[in-house]
């Protein structure tokens, strides 16, 4: 059975003493830093300036260049974008490392793919909350937490595991429940979900439903509703109580139908092209096409996404999306 930890199974004062340098001010820097702050740990910020830098001072953080801020911190916790990680870390934090250190992120993408090769005087993990910062920052409020998975890819203090918790702790994931996990495991699941289910399978399930209903001549207002709007309220029961609570509150119709007829679209086929694109993830093939993407501008990118602001689908929902605004 996998073991879950929770807080009385992280110690915070481990870290007394110890700077955290959050790089980056994003959705989670700014989560993640503000819970760390508010549970007693010493936080600066690292930015490259702009609007991030400026709503981390406002927020009352000490702001400082990337390099600088990697070379006061003991534990530089890297949360800037996966494609700009490495040329980051190459010329702003790997020269600032000291013996001790720690190097921290919220996904392992570029430890998995070693696009970044941390020197081996300095521990390597991992705290990834299962939730948006936003989130993060809220549920802490609230006085509770967000789940998290915790790893450690490199320990050379001997006691990384127990910082790594006690991040953990201070971020508000043990109030909910951590668990520990890989660099290998949480990357190569992480683009899986994304790619087959979460958001490159859905996006296409409900681009594929409603262009069959409007090329069978269906209103496109009437499509929208019936494979994109009702999905959320499906989605929301599903993570409320699971997928058989799901057809418990759905009609017997949705649910014979359902049960029935979702076979047809999830086919043997589609489980091969699943178990494909898990070879091409595993293999290292998605890294190397992902950055090289990157370095090229995001050319493929750019124009997927220029194609798909034209969908008559986005250009309905625009529209519809108003009605559920109250005037």
């Amino acid at each position: 059975m996998t073991k879950v930890y929770y807080d009385d199974d992280a110690d915070i004062s481990v870290l007394d003493g110890l700077k955290i340098g959050i790089i980056g001010y994003g959705n989670q820097g700014a989560g993640q830093a503000q819970n760390m702050r508010d549970s007693g740990l010493d936080v600066i910020i690292g930015s490259r300036g702009g609007d991030t830098a400026e709503r981390a001072k406002r927020d009352g953080f000490e702001v400082f260049p990337i390099d600088e801020a990697a070379e006061k911190a003991d534990i530089v916790h890297i949360l800037i974008p996966d494609e700009v990680q490495s040329e980051v870390y190459e010329a702003k934090i790997k020269g600032g490392l000291r013996e001790g250190n720690a190097l921290m992120f919220s996904h392992g993408f570029n430890i998995r793919f070693h696009a970044i090769k941390p020197p081996a005087f300095v521990d390597v993990m991992m705290v990834a909350p299962k939730g948006p910062g936003i989130l993060v920052r809220k549920t802490y409020q609230d006085g509770f937490g967000t789940p998290a998975l915790i790893a450690v890819e490199q320990d050379y203090t001997g006691k990384a595991k127990e910082r790594i918790l006690a991040i953990a702790r201070a971020i508000g994931g043990t109030r909910a429940g951590v668990i520990e996990t890989t660099f290998t495991e949480e990357t190569e699941t992480d683009l899986f979900g994304e790619q087959v289910d979460l958001c490159g399978g859905v996006t296409e399930l409900i681009k594929a439903s409603f262009n069959t209903l409007i090329d069978a001549g269906y209103q496109p207002e009437i499509a929208y509703f019936e494979t994109l709007h009702e999905l959320k309220l499906i989605t929301d029961l599903i993570q409320e109580g699971g997928l058989e609570y799901m057809w418990t509150c759905v009609s017997n119709t949705a649910e014979y139908g359902g049960r029935t007829r979702g076979r047809r679209i999830i086919t043997e086929q589609t489980r091969e092209a699943m178990r494909d694109i898990l070879a091409d993830i595993q293999s290292d093939k998605f890294a190397r096409e992902w950055i090289n993407e990157y370095r090229q501008g995001l050319p493929n990118l750019s124009r997927m996404r220029e194609e798909d602001r034209g969908l008559l689908i986005e250009k309905v929902g625009a529209e519809l999306r108003k009605m559920f605004v109250k005037k």
